[in-house]
């Protein structure tokens, strides 16, 4: 290239007539306008499209937002940066000043995770790691303070460099908020929408000050180890089940199952002597008389164990939070200990509403007063 081109090329970029941006790229969050060793002259047209907004920066310091517009770049258009730059009675001569241009549509269908599991305690799984994942949406909202707090001089700022800020901003908040919820572990995966309308709540003033508006918020998934999934699914059944009728019904179907066992013909006589005992069995279990062999000669067979008793179990309220379930001698304790009183309110298995301790029978006991009286005098 020639001397003479170099002159043309200087010439022909020497005023800048207008200035605009045309986003080309899904990402670009603020791009900044270029130009050659040239400056903007007086008059020159500025055209800021929908989901745009332009931002004047005059020696590092914010001057004027532009929102979507055409304007002609005159004093009575830049009025900070004419008070800036002492402009009192007009300009002729082109100035400098970097224009960015922020894009302030929507960025929808951001991912969020936890990289690392986070530890929460539980009041019956003790410590326990869960993670967590979803998506966020977000649009800036204050395009001047994001230029000057979050890009910097960056020419062109991207989403995935916002992204990583936050992210982690993200992540933090939400270990904060579901640690300080204390709800009970299993309660995280059933109720998303509401924790996410809470960590929502929590985030939008740390985005507020860097110009970010967070529109939605999502938890889609609260994971867990699967054995502390098995322990809640296992905990949850026997919550629900009467023990009593599930230890008779496994123990008809145990013996049920030794009868079909045969072998020969000493399979054939332990089969019939498993029946007689199956038959008394599910009489006592029933209600019903134990069968009767051939000939009305009534044979003993050996009577089955009872179901092994089941521990019952307690819930109790302290401070308005339900807590439990914990066994007589806990309760106790618990007692003991002053944590609860005589007026708490107490609930088991069983029992349609809660009731205070000093209600429920067995739980009287606490109270003293089991000496028995003085013996009458003769």
């Amino acid at each position: 290239m020639s001397i003479f081109d170099e002159i043309k090329k200087k010439l022909s970029h020497e005023f800048i007539d207008i200035v605009e941006w045309l986003d080309t790229s899904n990402d670009t969050i603020v791009h900044r306008f270029e130009r050659y060793q040239n400056e903007i002259k007086n008059n020159a047209k500025l055209i800021v499209r929908e989901g745009q907004t332009a931002v004047f920066i005059n020696e590092g310091q914010l001057a004027d937002v532009f929102k979507p517009g055409t304007y002609t770049l005159n004093t009575q258009n830049l009025p900070i940066l004419t008070t800036l730059k002492g402009w009192k009675y007009g300009f002729d001569s082109p100035f400098k000043a970097e224009v960015y241009f922020v894009n302030t549509r929507l960025f929808t269908d951001e991912k969020w995770g936890t990289k690392n599991p986070f530890m929460l305690s539980d009041d019956r799984f003790g410590l326990v790691e869960i993670r967590a994942f979803g998506t966020f949406s977000f649009r800036i909202n204050d395009p001047g303070k994001f230029v000057v707090d979050v890009v910097g001089t960056d020419g062109n700022f991207t989403n995935y460099e916002v992204n990583e800020h936050l992210k982690s901003l993200i992540v933090t908040r939400f270990t904060d908020t579901v640690g300080e919820a204390n709800l009970p572990i299993e309660l995280y995966a059933a109720n998303t929408s509401e924790l996410s309308e809470t960590c929502q709540e929590v985030m939008q003033p740390e985005f507020n000050r860097v110009g970010i508006e967070l529109e939605r918020f999502y938890i889609e998934n609260v994971s867990m180890p699967e054995e502390l999934k098995k322990e809640i699914f296992e905990y949850s059944r026997l919550d629900k089940l009467d023990m009593g009728k599930l230890a008779q019904f496994k123990a008809a179907k145990a013996m049920e199952l030794a009868a079909k066992n045969e072998g020969g013909t000493a399979g054939a006589g332990m089969g019939m002597g498993m029946g007689f005992v199956l038959a008394q069995q599910m009489g006592g279990l029933m209600g019903q008389p134990a069968a009767q062999p051939i000939g009305g000669q009534a044979v003993q067979q050996p009577q089955a164990p009872p179901p092994i008793p089941v521990q019952v179990s307690y819930f109790y309220a302290v401070n308005g939070q339900q807590l439990g379930p914990v066994s007589f001698e806990k309760l106790k304790e618990l007692f003991a200990s002053r944590t609860i009183n005589r007026d708490s309110l107490i609930w088991k298995q069983g029992m349609e509403n809660w009731a205070a301790l000093k209600e429920i029978e067995e739980l009287k006991s606490f109270l003293g007063g089991n000496t028995p009286p003085p013996l009458p005098t003769v």
